[in-house]
C-alpha cells in the first residue's frame, strides 16, 4: 500500500542534475510557461491544447499551486541551470493508494529537444520516487505516434508492457498509446548492476 511519509504523499522537494533544477513552479516562471505551452508542437502528443494567452500559464500556475497545498499529484518545473529558465514540467498524473503504483508525465520546450534533458529529468524522479516514497510501481504512456517519448521511458529502466488502442481522446480523435512501466524490483537491480560496475572500476557512460 502506498502510504503517506513525514511530508504526506507528494511533497515535491528540489531535485538536481548535472544540468537541470526541479522544483515547485511560481507565478514568476508564466512567462516561461506560456513560451514553450504555446508552441504546437509540444503541445501536439499531450492532453492540454497549445496556450493562446499568458493568463492560461497563470491558470496553470495556480492549479498546480493548488495541488501542492492539498498534497495531490503535482509537477515539477525543469529548470535549465545555464539560463535559468524554465523549459518544461515532469511530475505525477495520478496514483493508486492500494496498488501503490504512480502515473507520470512531462513536456518539454522544442529547443530542448534531443539533448537527453528528459532522459535525465525522468531518471531523477524515478530515483526520487523509489527512494523517498512507498511506491511499488512507476508506469507512463505515450502515443503511438511519439515514439521518442517511449525511448526516454527505455532510457529510464521502463519497460514497455503493450499498447493500449484508443485508450485516450484527444485533439479531436482516438488515439492508441503504448504502456510503459518500472517496478522497484527492476529499480534495485540496476542500481545494484551499477555498483558491481562501479566496483569494478568502470565508469558510467
Amino acid at each position: 500500500m502506498f502510504t503517506p511519509n513525514a511530508y504526506g504523499l507528494f511533497a515535491m522537494p528540489t531535485l538536481e542534475t548535472d544540468r537541470l533544477v526541479l522544483r515547485r513552479i511560481a507565478m514568476r516562471d508564466a512567462k516561461d510557461i506560456f513560451a514553450y505551452s504555446s508552441d504546437p508542437e509540444v503541445a501536439r502528443h499531450v492532453l492540454w491544447s497549445a496556450q493562446k494567452h499568458i493568463s492560461e500559464a497563470k491558470e496553470y500556475i495556480r492549479f498546480m499551486n493548488r495541488r501542492y497545498r492539498n498534497d495531490q499529484p503535482s509537477s515539477w518545473g525543469i529548470i535549465d541551470k545555464r539560463t535559468d529558465t524554465l523549459v518544461g514540467t515532469i511530475g505525477y498524473m495520478d496514483y493508486s493508494e492500494d496498488n501503490a503504483s504512480v502515473e507520470v508525465g512531462y513536456s518539454l520546450a522544442r529547443s530542448m529537444w534531443n539533448g537527453g534533458y528528459m532522459t535525465e529529468a525522468l531518471s531523477r524522479v524515478i530515483r526520487y520516487t523509489f527512494e523517498a516514497m512507498d511506491v511499488n510501481r512507476i508506469e507512463a504512456q505515450h502515443e503511438l505516434d511519439n515514439p521518442s517519448s517511449g525511448r526516454v521511458m527505455e532510457k529510464c529502466g521502463m519497460v514497455k508492457e503493450g499498447v493500449l488502442r484508443q485508450r485516450l481522446y484527444n485533439k479531436g480523435k482516438f488515439v492508441d498509446v503504448a504502456l510503459y512501466a518500472i517496478l522497484r524490483s527492476d529499480y534495485e537491480k540496476i542500481r545494484r548492476e551499477e555498483a558491481e560496475k562501479e566496483d569494478g572500476g568502470c565508469g558510467h557512460d
